[in-house]
């Protein structure tokens, strides 16, 4: 494949991130220009507020805008840049219940983020704490981006004629946001939210604009004094619509994409955007990760998966194969997923050597490896492990080295380090997951009878694969052929249930014939003794 066999097929492939690439060409047919003579990069942004512990949504939108910045690098030679912005400066409205020492933070509810202490002691602020949390995670998965502090820029002057432009345009911005507003909260609205020098709370209150130029606000403070003072350098901050639509002029943003509650945002925002001067970006509205139970993952109620969560039972591969799948249909999001997320990753990893180039590109792993996907294959599924790991007194790598070593010779750690790792998460997953919920039921006499012909069938094979023939072939021919001769074909989904619940305990399990060929004839032969004394 070279270079323009693959541009040529992303110009017309319907994989998503090339759908979104798409838009920047059409937005810069010619390039982007620059005051400098040189192509200015591509900007993409993405947002973070730091109010909360980082978790999944947060990741996600990083990794779905670095697939849309990695799919126009193979339409263009453009430049680009990436910069993961911290909303660090917003005001704290709510103690998170994720985290401790909530009474001390309650005493600082409406400060700033980073003039909050770390309630974790561990760095100067509250802010500072959870940047760095998202900035690890970031750095763990290699992703390329400029991290960029509110606070930083706000104090830092970086803002300062963003900020003149917007007290400049005051009314037009007051004529976008007005009729959105309930008509109490029109009574109070401001585009611009002072720093009070009393008590550092960002202050919700009308704002009267001075001098533009100068920057120069007054306002009435909480004790009811009137202060005059500069929005400027850090002394105020936009309410978060206007602060967005500043920030995209400010920068000159290119692409950003935001969940699908943030719609009506990027509405408001886009029309602030286009009142100071400006062209909002591009983007697409995705839709929100849930959990379990169908609620919105959120920061503060710290439901849902966290980061170290996931990448604790799955590897990080996993996490972006659900992350691309289908970004504009609601996905639950808690441990069961991850499982199936490993397993699928697998599944579209092997397809993909023997894919033309046109089903490569619309296949997820060639956008999670940004077209680098490695050769390792996967000998077993993660399934397989796990129910493994799962059964008594295989739950450790050691063990089940054992087994897949006499499954397969030529199987090892060194050889295969990626099936390594997934053995770690196996046992990890299994252990913690799986093997609490194991009950292994007693067959009926019916059941009783089947699994009896089965241990016969097993009795007569070693295991041993004679020449030209898959031992879990083999053994799953004799699954198949005794489940037919007992449910029938049409009812086999039955017989397969019959002995995930008394061999395994478990509701779904693996192809057993792979799994007889991993676990062995003689270990599969005492699970079908122990569920027999169950019926006797």
């Amino acid at each position: 494949m070279t270079d323009t066999d693959l541009r040529t097929a992303a110009h017309d492939s319907k994989a998503w991130p090339y759908e979104e690439a798409r838009k920047l060409l059409k937005r810069y047919p010619n390039g982007k220009p620059a005051s400098d003579g040189k192509p200015a990069p591509i900007l993409f942004e993405t947002g973070y507020g730091p109010s909360g512990l980082p978790h999944i949504g947060t990741f996600n939108e990083v990794l779905r805008t670095t697939m849309v910045r990695n799919a126009f690098h193979a339409l263009s030679d453009q430049p680009t840049r990436l910069i993961a912005f911290s909303d660090d400066m917003d005001g704290l409205r709510k103690v998170p219940d994720n985290v401790p020492n909530g009474d001390m933070l309650r005493t600082h509810l409406g400060k700033p983020l980073t003039q909050i202490p770390d309630p974790f002691g561990t760095h100067d602020s509250f802010a500072a704490h959870n940047n760095a949390r998202l900035r690890s995670f970031l750095d763990q998965f290699g992703f390329d981006y400029d991290f960029a502090s509110s606070t930083e820029y706000y104090t830092g002057g970086r803002f300062d004629d963003a900020l003149r432009l917007v007290l400049r345009h005051y009314q037009g911005i007051m004529d976008v946001m007005l009729p959105t507003l309930r008509a109490e909260r029109r009574e109070t609205y401001s585009p611009v939210l002072p720093i009070s020098p009393k008590t550092g709370i960002v202050l919700q209150v009308p704002v009267e604009v001075l001098d533009a130029d100068a920057g120069m606000i007054a306002f009435t403070d909480d004790d009811g004094e009137r202060i005059v003072q500069s929005a400027l350098g850090g002394l105020s901050k936009l309410q978060w619509k206007v602060d967005w639509a500043m920030r995209w002029v400010a920068l000159g943003v290119d692409y950003e994409m935001a969940g699908k509650d943030l719609i009506d945002s990027v509405t408001q925002s886009s029309k602030i955007a286009r009142v100071l001067g400006g062209r909002p970006p591009e983007g697409f509205n995705y839709e929100m990760f849930l959990d379990e139970h169908g609620q919105k993952i959120s920061k503060s109620k710290g439901n849902g998966l966290s980061i170290d969560q996931w990448l604790t039972y799955g590897p990080d591969e996993s996490l972006a194969f659900y992350a691309y799948r289908e970004p504009k249909k609601a996905k639950q999001l808690h441990m069961g997923v991850i499982p199936r997320a490993v397993d699928e990753y697998w599944q579209f990893r092997g397809n993909y050597a023997g894919q033309d180039l046109k089903q490569r590109l619309g296949n997820p792993v060639h956008h999670i490896h940004d077209g680098k996907v490695p050769d390792e294959t996967l000998p077993v599924t993660f399934g397989l492990l796990l129910n493994l790991a799962s059964l008594p007194g295989v739950g450790d790598a050691k063990t089940m080295w054992a087994f897949l070593h006499r499954y397969d010779p030529a199987l090892s750690a060194e050889t295969h380090p990626a099936l390594d790792k997934l053995i770690g998460y196996a046992v990890a997953y299994g252990r913690d997951f799986v093997a609490p919920t194991l009950n292994r039921r007693a067959p009926t006499a019916s059941e009783a009878q089947a699994l009896r012909e089965l241990d016969a069938a097993l009795a007569g094979e070693d295991g041993v694969a004679r020449e030209g023939e898959d031992p879990a072939v083999t053994l799953q021919n004799h699954v198949y052929e005794i489940g037919k001769a007992h449910y029938g074909k049409e009812a086999l989904r039955d017989w397969f249930k019959v002995l995930y619940e008394t061999l395994l305990g478990s509701e779904q399990g693996p192809r057993m014939g792979s799994f007889f060929a991993l676990y062995g004839i003689d270990n599969s032969r005492r699970l079908i003794a122990e569920a027999l004394a169950k019926a006797d």
